[in-house]
């Protein structure tokens, strides 16, 4: 599997599926084009451009670009890349009739030509990060933020002190946690929550 530093914007469930089984990454969907209306969502893909950069990956009809432009408008051009997929005809496997443009999408993309766009984009070259203490779910139930009886109140303090959407689960709350804090930042956070806000964690 091949680890990337940006976080990916994809567009659906689907392309997120793909992806993460080539793809050692963070990877957030966009659902479509509500990401025009979702602050929370564009508020955290910024945070994460700012911290690691994006890599969006859209299909290749017209509301790809159409994701692709909104994002390129609402984010600093020196941290977003694109990798563009070909324009492949055809249907995925779980659809009865093809994409109005007749285009396979993302997650019916074959692996190997998704690695060229990817090697294209420049971002398979960049590998070999020293290896770093993750943040894992063993953690976030050590801590009192899964698994237990006051979990889900203390994931939303964790949640509003790090100015993270409220309604991310524990599984998303990790995701966005090793994207965007090292153990150490995580830690001093959590310590100084439970002395400062959180008697019950």
């Amino acid at each position: 599997m091949i680890h990337i530093k940006e976080a990916i914007i994809v567009e659906g469930k689907y392309d997120k599926i793909k992806l993460a089984s080539l793809l050692d990454a963070v990877i957030i969907e966009t659902n479509g084009f509500s990401i025009f209306k979702d602050k929370q969502k564009l508020a955290l893909i910024r945070r994460l451009a700012a911290k690691r950069g994006v890599l969006v990956i859209t299909d290749s009809d017209a509301a790809g670009f159409k994701i692709r432009g909104f994002l390129n408008g609402a984010l600093p051009k020196e941290q977003v890349r694109h990798a563009y997929m070909p324009d492949i005809f055809g249907k995925e496997k779980r659809k009865a009739i093809p994409s109005k443009e007749g285009k396979l999408g993302v997650e019916g993309i074959p692996p190997a030509v998704i690695m060229e766009s990817l090697a294209r984009a420049g971002v398979l070259a960049e590998e070999t990060e020293k290896p770093t203490r993750k943040i894992t779910k063993s953690d976030l139930f050590a801590d009192g933020f899964s698994g237990g009886a006051n979990s889900a109140q203390n994931r939303r303090a964790l949640l509003s002190r790090l100015d993270l959407p409220t309604r991310l689960s524990s599984n998303g709350l990790l995701e966005m946690l090793n994207a965007m804090y090292t153990y150490e930042e995580y830690r001093q956070t959590v310590d100084k929550l439970i002395k400062e806000d959180s008697p019950s964690v």
